[in-house]
């Protein structure tokens, strides 16, 4: 998939939440507008997607508050001091996570401002065909497959956080 074909995706799914990308394309860049795909080709060019991607505007809609979103964690290993002085290793599995906060995008955008590549982050929350088609075969061969977003590791899991139990 090319980097335009995913920004199609992106807006599209923004614009089918609320998104109005004609309004933002000529007020945030300034830029005459031409047509839908001139409009993609620029965004396309020279990583202008960034004005895009971390646009309040299209974050708050792209991630649509309150909507439950399901994604997968991925599996986490790591050192610690154990409750007994010893450096011991962590292994926990992968397992799936559902959230629904009114301010999911604003996780997002954080989310995206540490990423390595944006649109990489971007695309695991994408539904394209393909994927689906995926889908239909091995459901129709018997086969299971694992959801395809992975979400970036909690924080609050990371290797030295501290964590209260309950006693």
């Amino acid at each position: 998939m090319t980097k335009q074909e995913l920004i199609r995706l992106l807006v599209g799914q923004a614009r089918e939440n609320g998104f109005e990308f004609r309004k933002w394309f000529t007020g945030k860049l300034g830029r005459p507008w031409e047509s839908a795909q001139q409009a993609l080709e620029d965004l396309a060019e020279e990583r202008r997607y960034y004005v895009l991607l971390f646009s309040h505007e299209f974050a708050s809609t792209f991630w649509k508050a309150g909507e439950q979103i399901t994604f997968q964690v991925a599996k986490q290993t790591f050192q610690r001091r154990m409750a007994d002085g010893t450096i011991g290793s962590v292994s926990r599995k992968p397992y799936t996570r559902r959230s629904a906060r009114e301010d999911v995008w604003r996780y997002h955008l954080r989310e995206l401002a540490t990423a390595e590549e944006p649109l990489r982050y971007m695309r695991r929350y994408l539904r394209v065909e393909e994927e689906l088609e995926l889908e239909v075969a091995a459901s129709q061969s018997g086969l299971r497959l694992p959801p395809v977003t992975q979400a970036p590791p909690d924080p609050r899991e990371a290797p030295g956080a501290r964590r209260h139990r309950a006693r």
